[in-house]
């Protein structure tokens, strides 16, 4: 380990009388060992109360104080209260046990550790919205950790990632679990060894200052899905789903799989329709479904999120991709959101496609998906993955006092239940849409 072995600090945090865990005692030096100092941070996830906060402040405060001087760091977490609560406070404690000096300037949101003729500088920052990330531009910090990284918006996160531009910078990442298709868990934990990145999970287990019958008492708290977040530390879909009949297993295919005694290939398709959710501020999501026998399968689709991809498209640019995504198809028609009067009207008057107005009862249709669902009437490629996403978020508003869905992760959700509503009862047996020039067409048997 070079010179690392020899500093003061790291021989001296060593001798403490800490109990850790091999987990534990791993976050706490990985930094300073010859196999694992090459990685540009760490990643620890897993249940609540399993000690991975506790490790990762104190083994962060330790690597930034032996390694720099002068420098700014940053600790972050949902809000600036929650992070001081949950680990600033013990942090500086266990830092002045070691032998540090810690002076806290409260109103200023950081505070100052020097030790060894070495001082650095500690910001405390809470990305608790979108608005936050601006509150960490222009800073330059030699090292960033994250306490409860899942809480925080993406925008917030990744400001903070680019803002480690000093030589020898790292990051460090805790989170206790959420839907397994958040963000964090598909851009960092599962792409950890892309971003070269060291990623842990603890349990329970792994923190040794709870006895087997606090273990046991965390185990009987929770049920459900927060027992498998909370307690197993699993990314778990939360309870509450619009479609807790849909299965990952059951209704999704590959092209060319075998599918009620026919191949899903492109010309065994009876017949075509595209369903669209058009946004502009909002993402915009379209369908395309071909029929194979008695069932509809969602082949291809076509998903844009203006605030994610940093620009908005304008209708003639949707327009264009409703066409790659239909290609040379001959489809029915287009069932289209009846709020997007202007991409109707720009569908309508290029005069290629029919479309239609969707259906916006939203209960209604949310019942005809399901019912589709169960009967096996609709399955989806894998290739479509925001519409599994999103089959994996889109859950009831248990607050509204009625029965509608949270506003959120439901854009390929709706363009799905305009679809199934357009079938409007006719048993797929056919039927026929009259094209009108520039008039949006309508059709109700």
């Amino acid at each position: 380990m070079g010179k690392i072995e020899k500093i003061e600090k790291i021989e001296k945090i060593e001798k403490a009388p800490l109990k850790l865990s091999d987990k534990q005692a791993f976050v706490l030096g990985w930094w300073a060992n010859r196999r694992y100092r090459r990685y540009d941070g760490i990643i620890c996830d897993g249940a609540v109360r399993s000690g991975k906060t506790f490790s990762m402040g104190i083994s962060f405060g330790i690597w930034a104080m032996s390694l720099f001087d002068g420098k700014n760091f940053g600790i972050c977490g949902k809000t600036i209260r929650s992070v001081r609560r949950n680990l600033v406070t013990d942090l500086q404690r266990q830092l002045e046990s070691f032998g540090c000096s810690v002076r806290d300037s409260i109103s200023k949101n950081y505070f100052d550790i020097s030790y060894g003729g070495r001082c650095n500088r500690f910001y405390i920052f809470g990305g608790k919205d979108e608005g936050s990330a601006s509150l960490i531009q222009g800073i330059t910090l030699a090292g960033i950790l994250m306490d409860e990284t899942a809480l925080m918006p993406r925008s917030f996160v990744e400001q903070a990632v680019a803002r480690c531009s000093v030589a020898g910078s790292k990051l460090w990442f805790n989170c206790n679990p959420d839907n397994p298709f958040h963000w964090f868990k598909r851009e960092w934990i599962d792409k950890a060894a892309e971003k070269n990145m060291l990623y842990r999970h603890f349990s329970l287990e792994d923190n040794p200052s709870l006895t087997r019958s606090v273990i046991n008492r965390y185990a009987r708290l929770y049920t459900g899905t927060f027992y498998q977040r909370f307690v197993l530390g699993r990314w778990a879909a939360a309870e509450g789903l619009v479609y807790p009949m849909f299965s990952s297993l059951e209704h999704t295919f590959n092209d060319g799989d075998i599918i009620g005694g026919r191949k899903a290939a492109e010309n065994n398709y009876e017949r075509f329709v595209v369903s669209c959710d058009y946004g502009t501020v909002n993402p915009s999501s379209f369908g395309l479904w071909g029929k194979l026998g008695e069932k509809w399968l969602r082949i291809d689709e076509y998903y844009f999120d203006s605030a994610k991809e940093g620009k908005r498209r304008t209708d003639e640019e949707h327009y264009e991709a409703l066409c790659g995504l239909i290609g040379g198809r001959e489809i029915d028609y287009i069932v289209c959101d009846p709020s997007a009067a202007s991409f109707i009207e720009c569908i309508t008057r290029h005069r290629r496609y029919c479309v239609r107005q969707a259906d916006n009862d939203v209960v209604t249709g949310i019942r005809k998906v399901s019912d589709y669902i169960r009967q096996g009437k609709l399955m989806f490629s894998k290739r479509c993955e925001d519409t599994l996403r999103e089959f994996a978020l889109y859950r009831w508003d248990e607050n509204a006092g009625r029965d509608c869905p949270v506003k959120e992760h439901d854009h390929a959700m709706d363009d799905m239940r305009y679809f199934v509503t357009s079938l409007n009862g006719i048993g797929d047996d056919g039927f026929s849409v009259i094209s009108l020039d520039r008039t949006i067409q309508t059709e109700r048997g």
